[in-house]
């Protein structure tokens, strides 16, 4: 077996190395800082968990399959984004703050490298099919041998009982979104965004800092925490689950309408062809606007005074707001609603989206490129700065040298292997 399938023992604890090299280990401490996560994910909900707690200032080494180029997602241009680019737009999104190391998995040297650095990890992100973890020798219960006190975060379609690849679109369908979204005569659709996976990785953050927390409390235990789409986009059901559970009724598609309450995400055009939605969640909020819109009358009839009465009468309703929408253009809605403080909001593209005052706190910016922050509480700490998303193996050198303390001997045996491609 090559030298460098032996791992080196580490020099020191998990967690109390280096921060992350370059420029990101000179900026400021966040809640994290200190601990190192090594993230064998891809496509979107890994990445997202491991973007997270990059923002919170862990040290993120994304491990990439040579053999395929990477993360599949550096791949999923758009129409007319340039094809050459090692960071797509799609790879963008997920992928800030993070060091990338490219390895075979598959050899008995590359599995030595992650052995070595499984080591010097707090946590581990995988996203592999059930069983694939245990084909590659990086099964949770192996890892933890190797690292007692290491959080393995584990995402998967179905569990560990179901091993049929499934991805955010599959999930939607199954997990009742997809039959829910659209208008009542058309057909199914599916969210624009890849909700389930943003689902899912909100529950993964959860638990591994719970797990966190539950370390720095004393219990030292390692864990492995499972999450799986499905479970995730069911959790998420909220109100449509409980009107089927508890009510009996099976939701339908409602386009933008509230099953239970009235007005509410009804979307109105407005003369200038802007367009407008509302949320009236109360009856006074209900009075209000009918003042506002000069339908006092509509206001008191008895079909509408109470929200079960606009439940039953939502599209008699609805047609008297069309009209009374029509006749006014975004400016003086906008001024009307905001004086009557009855909650409304204007359709925006991406466009306008990004020209709120709000969005621009959440942005990140670096290498050429735009993202989103993930992680939006105010309060805890000060965002940090983070790095552009990687190029493909752009740190390997830098994280083969730092934290297992390779030399050009090992590197370059590695590189001859075809462990890494140097």
């Amino acid at each position: 077996m090559p030298e460098e399938s032996t791992p080196s023992q580490p020099s020191q604890p998990a967690g109390l190395g280096d921060a992350a090299a370059g420029a990101a280990s000179k900026s400021p401490p966040g809640p994290l800082s200190g601990l190192r996560v090594l993230e064998l994910a891809s496509i979107l909900a890994g990445p997202l968990t491991g973007q997270f707690l990059a923002e919170l200032g862990a040290e993120v080494i994304k491990v990439e399959n040579p053999a395929t180029g990477g993360d599949p997602t550096r791949g999923w241009w758009l129409r007319g984004e340039d094809h050459a680019a090692e960071v797509s737009a799609y790879f963008s999104c997920a992928n800030w703050g993070k060091q990338s190391l490219a390895l075979d998995l598959a050899s008995p040297a590359g599995l030595a490298v992650i052995d070595a650095l499984v080591a010097r990890s707090d946590i581990v992100l995988q996203s592999f099919k059930p069983g694939d973890d245990r084909k590659l020798g990086l099964d949770a219960e192996r890892l933890l041998t190797l690292n007692p006190k290491l959080i393995v975060g584990r995402i998967s379609a179905y569990g560990s009982a179901d091993a049929r690849p499934g991805f955010d679109a599959i999930i939607q369908a199954e997990s009742g979104f997809t039959f829910l979204n659209g208008t009542p005569d058309g057909p199914p659709v599916k969210m624009p965004v890849a909700l389930v996976d943003l689902l899912a990785a909100h529950q993964l953050k959860e638990a591994i800092l719970l797990a966190l927390l539950a370390q720095a409390r004393g219990d030292a235990t390692g864990r492995v925490l499972d999450v799986s789409l499905l479970d995730a986009a069911i959790a998420s059901l909220a109100n449509q689950a409980s009107n089927y559970l508890v009510a009996g009724q099976v939701p339908q598609r409602m386009g933008s309408e509230h099953p239970n309450i009235v007005p509410y995400g009804a979307v109105f055009r407005l003369s200038d062809g802007a367009e407008l939605v509302l949320a009236v969640g109360t009856d006074r909020q209900w009075l209000a606007l009918a003042t506002t819109l000069g339908l006092e009358a509509l206001g008191a009839d008895p079909r509408f005074v109470t929200n079960q009465g606009r439940v039953q009468h939502r599209a008699e309703l609805g047609a008297a707001l069309d009209t009374a929408f029509a006749v006014l253009d975004r400016a003086t809605a906008d001024k009307l609603l905001r004086a009557s403080r009855v909650p409304f909001g204007f359709v925006n593209d991406m466009r306008e989206v990004f020209a709120q005052p709000q969005a621009e706190p959440l942005l990140l910016e670096g290498g050429g490129l735009q993202g989103v922050r993930s992680f939006v509480a105010q309060g805890l700490f000060r965002a940090l700065p983070l790095l552009p998303p990687p190029a493909f193996n752009a740190d390997g050198a830098a994280v083969l040298r730092r934290v297992l303390g390779y030399d050009d001997e090992r590197l370059t045996a590695l590189r001859t292997a075809g462990v890494w491609p140097g």
